[in-house]
């Protein structure tokens, strides 16, 4: 059931966030506690301000009540990704190219599942990783990433 209001969330608010010209990087619906919160996470080039998400808000509060997606009362959360952005598509990690990004892979690949290193682009539905403490570079299968993210460097 979680799945499949996940699934209506996303095909609602995504063509919103994108007539704004943004993008919707990723959504949330879970409980914790005895509240349940719809999180909206939006980018766009340049960054995300205040005014992005009190706009994005807006616009979805309205249309989440009139659709009547999540079955109870919720509480609406839009932001930005933040800095360690999730990486969830190939074209996330083609714009990122040249960031060093922590990916976890399903299963092991190459004897691991961590990597640490910097995006080197897409090859076919691989991503290109180079790990610049072991000089080599990897490619793992979208298909095969668990979770990947861009990783904060200062």
């Amino acid at each position: 059931m979680v799945e499949t209001i996940y699934k209506k969330l996303w095909d609602l608010i995504a063509p919103v966030v994108e007539f704004e010209g943004m993008e919707l990087v990723d959504l949330e619906y879970k409980k914790e506690g005895r509240d349940w919160f719809v999180r909206v996470f939006i980018d766009k080039e340049g960054g995300i301000t205040m005014d992005d998400c009190s706009l994005v808000s807006r616009q979805i509060n309205p249309l989440l009540d009139v659709e009547d997606v999540v079955p109870h009362t919720f509480i609406l959360e839009v932001s930005s990704p933040g800095l360690d952005r999730p990486l969830k598509k190939l074209s996330d990690y083609e714009r990122f190219q040249g960031k060093l990004a922590r990916i976890h892979t399903f299963a092991p690949q190459g004897g691991r599942k961590k990597f640490l290193g910097r995006i080197m682009g897409v090859e076919g539905e691989s991503v290109l990783l180079d790990i610049e403490a072991e000089k080599q570079r990897v490619s793992i299968p979208l298909k095969d990433i668990a979770k990947g993210n861009l990783e904060v460097e200062f």
